[in-house]
């Protein structure tokens, strides 16, 4: 059965408009975004929101939690990275990081209780296979002993190729992850160089043939457009091996240059990376090219095969978005493990010391990490729904947002309906008597759409610390 097109596949994107919004914007894994998180939010405040959830937990008021854990170390550095992460090529710091790691989960269990369900695990990094599997396999144990990982839960774990082979993958098997993302970036040599990550097409290849062969649910291939040394032409290569690669999902991000904030990138000379124009036209071949090769175009940066299971929440209306990016997995608290990693607890979001000593230190004295947050207020929950619906169904109903916050739309958005219309304009949105609808050529646009509504965003005009939003 071939695949229903997309509005997408026939959508021509005038480059004038592309070049008018090519701004710098957040990418809404969570509203407020956390450069608003304060330090007057810290362990204490973290404490307090695990203890309500354990009180909803008694009356039966709390889902399933999902489970993040940051595993911060790489053995070599990539020179656009701007995760938290620390290079060493000493494997037995693992050691140590995992003991933190034992008295962070104990003190949740203190909190919450022995065997909250998870219905979503995720270990994200840096590189979680810096760790032996060994090390891996101890660390799911503790997990597992510590919280009760339901039946179908989605549990998995972001690859670097270069660390990983087959045996591996047998072994990750083993210890219940079911999803694997493995991060590509770009196959051209001279951006491979340009970059400092060097991997060759056949070793990803043979990587995803055996996770296939292994019976993982779900394969993931990250890439990375607007890097040093890419052109139109070269990039087309890389989505042309990609599709033959045809993982059930691909993130397609933007390349952020902000050596500024991040000192790998310092290494990158500015006058290689491609122009916009080139930026542009490397951003539409590849939605062009995935779209005729049968993925749908979940949103923003990320498409999937028909079959997989975020296409079908984008179908039926059930897609979510978190820390992670999209999800399939409805709203749910989130427990956050390791240095610098981030949590969401109720109507509270917390991040983790960025420090390996001061992450360390807290743990010692047998406190949680946390060193900042931000408890959520009203207005910021009603926002928060309103992007929320925009990213994820590119439609938001008045009447459900009305029936939940007790406000009139029109009434409460009036100034951003106002600063919408340009959009409308533009033909990238419709403002309708009882809903918002992003158009198929919106889709481009999305994060320019939800910025209307950000609050915070419009309080501070400085924006250069996020990435252009195509």
């Amino acid at each position: 059965m071939m695949p229903t097109p997309s509005p997408l596949a026939s959508t021509v994107v005038p480059e004038d408009l592309l070049r008018r919004l090519e701004v710098p914007g957040p990418r809404y894994t969570s509203y407020p975004t956390a450069d608003r998180f304060v330090e007057a939010f810290g362990a204490a405040e973290y404490r307090q929101a695990l203890r309500q959830r354990a009180e909803g937990a008694m009356v039966g008021g709390a889902g399933p939690l999902s489970l993040y854990v940051h595993v911060p170390f790489c053995e070599s550095v990539c020179y656009y990275c701007a995760c938290n992460k620390i290079i060493t090529k000493h494997h037995e710091r693992g050691a140590e990081y995992l003991l933190a790691l034992d008295a962070e989960i104990a003190l949740h269990v203190g909190e919450l209780g022995t065997g909250q369900p998870v219905s979503q695990l995720h270990f994200g990094g840096g590189s979680p296979t810096f760790l032996t599997d060994a090390e891996l396999e101890g660390l799911m144990q503790s997990l597992r002993r510590s919280f009760k990982i339901v039946a179908g839960a989605e549990i998995s774990i972001e690859v670097d190729p270069r660390t990983a082979n087959p045996q591996r993958l047998e072994r990750l098997a083993g210890m219940g992850f079911n999803r694997i993302s493995f991060g590509i970036q770009d196959f051209d040599p001279a951006v491979q160089q340009a970059v400092h990550r060097v991997q060759s097409f056949d070793s990803v290849k043979a990587l995803m043939d055996s996770a296939r062969a292994l019976h993982y649910e779900s394969i993931n291939g990250d890439l990375i457009y607007g890097l040093p040394k890419q052109t139109p032409e070269s990039f087309n290569r890389t989505i042309e091996q990609v599709c033959e690669l045809r993982p059930d999902r691909i993130a397609l991000y933007s390349y952020a240059h902000l050596p500024q904030r991040f000192k790998p990138q310092r290494r990158i000379d500015a006058a290689d990376l491609p122009p916009p124009e080139h930026r542009i036209r490397m951003l539409g071949d590849a939605i062009t090219r995935f779209i005729a090769s049968g993925y749908t175009y979940i949103g923003m940066d990320h498409f999937a095969l028909a079959g997989d299971s975020l296409a079908a929440a984008k179908r039926q209306g059930r897609l979510h978005r978190n820390f992670q990016g999209y999800s399939t997995q409805p709203d749910c608290d989130l427990i956050a493990l390791g240095v610098s990693s981030i949590g969401r607890m109720g109507a509270t979001y917390s991040q983790n010391a960025k420090t390996l000593p001061e992450y360390y230190d807290a743990l010692r004295n047998g406190q949680f990490a946390v060193v900042r947050g931000l408890a959520l207020t009203r207005d910021d929950l009603v926002r928060r729904a309103v992007i929320m619906a925009l990213m994820c169904q590119g439609r938001v109903e008045f009447e459900s947002i009305e029936l939940s916050y007790l406000i009139r739309m029109r009434n409460y958005f009036a100034d951003e309906i106002e600063r919408l219309q340009p959009l409308v304009d533009a033909g990238l949105v419709e403002v309708g008597s009882d809903a918002i609808q992003i158009t198929a050529m919106g889709w481009f646009f999305v994060r320019g759409i939800a910025m209307v509504f950000d609050r915070h965003l419009h309080a501070d005009k400085t924006r250069e610390r996020f990435s252009r939003i195509i």
